[in-house]
């Protein structure tokens, strides 16, 4: 209250000069250089908490500093926004299929690099065997062993092998069954069908034989002489050969088919016992059936 009566306006715009609160205040500042700055009176505080919207210097330059930041952003993003608009358009994203072949390369270039040497695990379904996979090759056909002839007309087995050996050198010619039957015969009193070696020969020892003769040069199973012109020695000891051999001098005999079987086997082979062949005609016989059976 003042000395008139009248109530002071605490919250007026306006006020008495002469408050107390209104004068300088006294104390001294902390530099001598610089003058006392004023301390704004209590009023004016007031006056500023009724006036929120007057001006005040601080606030002046914290809303100018503010929105000079605020146009700075929205420059640089309008900057921005202009450089990637004139730029052109934004580039394709890669197709799904590049993406993956790279993703495959990346991957085989790491394997490349570092390879695994952990031991490979053993795969959990079985495979196949070697002898499934592959188509079974048909076993070869086993050659058919040469029939076994059981010897006959008291042979033993080494005569009737002898003999068998004549019937198919015979066959081979295609001489008939009188043929066979001269050249067994013919054997059988040259050689009891046993393949002779000669003991005047050395050499004739020197191939299969199963006796020994000494009947000047005779060798093989017909006693065929190499002196003679019959063949070599290695050959006339084949029983083969010298079948062969005595077949062909008797078909080159006349009408040698009908002739008595003593008269054609002397004819071919020049014996100085010219009617001994005519004993083993019988046996002959039964040898030649028993190998053609």
């Amino acid at each position: 209250m003042r000395d008139d009566g009248t109530l002071d306006d605490q919250y007026g715009l306006g006020g008495s000069a002469d408050r107390s609160d209104d004068t300088q205040s006294t104390v001294q500042p902390t530099s001598p250089a610089e003058p006392a700055t004023p301390r704004p009176s209590l009023r004016t505080r007031l006056g500023g908490l009724a006036n929120p919207f007057a001006a005040r210097p601080g606030r002046t330059r914290l809303a100018v500093a503010t929105g000079a930041v605020c146009c700075l952003g929205l420059l640089g993003f309008s900057q921005v926004g202009l450089g990637a608009l004139g730029s052109g358009p934004s580039p394709a994203p890669a197709p799904a299929a590049e993406l993956a072949e790279r993703a495959a390369l990346d991957a085989a270039s790491r394997g490349l690099a570092r390879p695994s040497t952990a031991p490979a695990t053993p795969s959990a379904t079985p495979s196949a065997t070697p002898s499934a996979t592959k188509q079974a090759k048909p076993k070869p056909k086993a050659k058919p062993r040469p029939k076994r002839i059981v010897p006959v007309a008291g042979l033993d087995q080494a005569q009737m092998d002898n003999a068998k050996a004549i019937v198919h050198a015979g066959r081979e010619m295609g001489v008939p069954r009188r043929g066979l039957v001269i050249a067994v015969a013919t054997a059988m009193q040259e050689s009891n069908l046993y393949n002779y070696a000669s003991g005047v020969l050395p050499e004739s020892q020197s191939y299969p034989h199963q006796a020994i003769g000494w009947d000047h040069d005779s060798v093989g199973l017909f006693q065929q002489r190499p002196s003679s012109g019959w063949g070599t020695v290695g050959d006339l000891m084949d029983p083969e050969f010298a079948t062969k051999a005595f077949l062909s001098a008797l078909q080159e005999i006349p009408g040698w088919q009908d002739l008595p079987l003593t008269v054609a086997a002397q004819a071919v082979q020049v014996s100085a016992f010219p009617d001994a062949y005519a004993q083993h005609e019988w046996r002959a016989s039964q040898v030649v059936a028993a190998v053609l059976a």
